[in-house]
This record gives C-alpha cells, structure tokens and sequence, in this order.
C-alpha cells in the first residue's frame, strides 16, 4: 500500500493543527520513558564501543537511503540500525541486548539506529518525510567545545550532551554540524507521535503505510542484506 503525497500532506495537515505543529523542540519531560534511558546511557555506551572499534563494517547512510544521498558520502555518515519502521533487524539487536530491552520502554517505537558522524562533518538543511513521528536523541559521545556538535531545528539551535536527550520534530527545516575533533554519536530514534483518537488511529495508519511502500521496502533489504522482502 502506497499513499500518495496528497494524502500525506493532509494528515500532515491535520497532525499540524491538533498538535501545534509549529513546535520544534519538545520538553524531555513530557515523556517518562526518557529519564529510563538517561539513567542507563551508560550500558548503551558500552555496548556500542565495540560496534566503533569496527565502524569500517557499519554502513554508511546513503548506502541504506540512496534517495537521500544528497546529504552525505563517503564515510562521514554510518548508520547501525537495530529498527526500520518497526521492523527489529536481528543479527544487530543480538549484540545489543540491553539497549533492545531499554528501547523497547518507548512507546510507539519504530526506528532506532546508531547515527555516528565524523569530524567536521556537516548535515545539510533537509526536512523529514512525515511529522507523524518524533525523533529522540540520546547523546553517547559528544567531545569538543559546547557547541562544536549543534543542531538546528527551525530557528532553534541545540547541542548534544553525552547522556542526555532531544526530542524534536524533524519535519521542519534542520541541519546537524559536528565540528570537534571525534566522533559523535546518539541513539537515534523515531517513535509515534502521541495525538488524541481518532487522529492517533489515522498517523497510525499511516505510518504503517509508509513502512510498506517500495522505497522503505528497499531500504529495509539494503539492511537485512539480501533480496528478500520481509
């Protein structure tokens, strides 16, 4: 099933005005979960350090989302998903175990990864697909000066900081910067938007839709590696 963008943008629509669609930050602390992960950063940290001692194998973002290779190349930006549209990717929660079990205290979860950009890295403006969702940062390795890693949602700029969180809505106009000398990386993830019914039964819908057309399809084979659709 493939909706068309019309019918996106009407949702959209609807979302935008139910939920002050204006808003691009939220306040962590509208959501419980959050202080969940906080207090447990640190075992996610520690299962990601091995995944970084190998970070050749991980692959790069426009390896899984060639649609949007415009907005990096090279080896600047890799991707280690655990979830694609609520789709778990098996050999890679295997060695995660603890960071799946603390992911699975969102609610409405339906991406999760572990987004590593190199040094000087710089993410474009772009927007996202579809506010229908919201996306959480959890900072793991921000190094450097306060702002050398930075990001831009709307007019508002924020910065990452190791064991704590964003949560934002990445349908407006953002770009992300890391200016330090190290890597930085967050858990990155996407979960649904919490609206009144029936409008959380039509952005569910919807997102289900959009996890089933061809483009997300061909992303999540890229994944699994193989030819097989799921």
């Amino acid at each position: 099933m493939n909706l068309t963008n019309a019918a996106i943008s009407g949702v959209e629509m609807l979302i935008a005005f139910a939920d002050r669609g204006h808003r691009t930050f939220f306040e962590t602390n509208q959501f419980p979960w959050v202080r969940t992960l906080e207090t447990n950063w640190p075992a996610i940290r520690a299962e990601f350090d091995p995944l970084m001692r190998d970070r050749d194998r991980i692959p790069n973002f426009q390896d899984i989302s060639p649609v949007q290779a415009g907005l990096t190349e090279g080896q600047q930006w890799k991707t280690f998903f655990l979830y694609a549209y609520g789709r778990e990717i098996p050999a890679n929660c295997e060695r995660c175990p603890e960071t799946l079990r603390l992911l699975k205290c969102i609610p409405g979860m339906t991406t999760a990864m572990f987004s590593i950009l190199a040094p000087g890295k710089h993410i474009p403006a772009h927007r996202g697909p579809y506010n229908g969702v919201l996306r959480y940062h959890l900072g793991l390795i921000v190094e450097g000066a306060p702002l050398a890693s930075r990001i831009r949602v709307g007019k508002t700029l924020r910065r990452w900081r190791e064991g704590k969180s964003l949560i934002f809505d990445d349908s407006h106009d953002h770009e992300a910067w890391n200016d330090s000398a190290s890597y930085r990386v967050v858990l990155f993830v996407d979960f649904v938007r919490p609206l009144p019914f029936p409008l959380s039964l039509i952005n569910r819908l919807a997102i289900w839709a959009i996890g089933r057309s061809d483009l997300v399809q061909d992303g999540f084979k890229a994944l699994r590696g193989d030819d097989e659709r799921p």
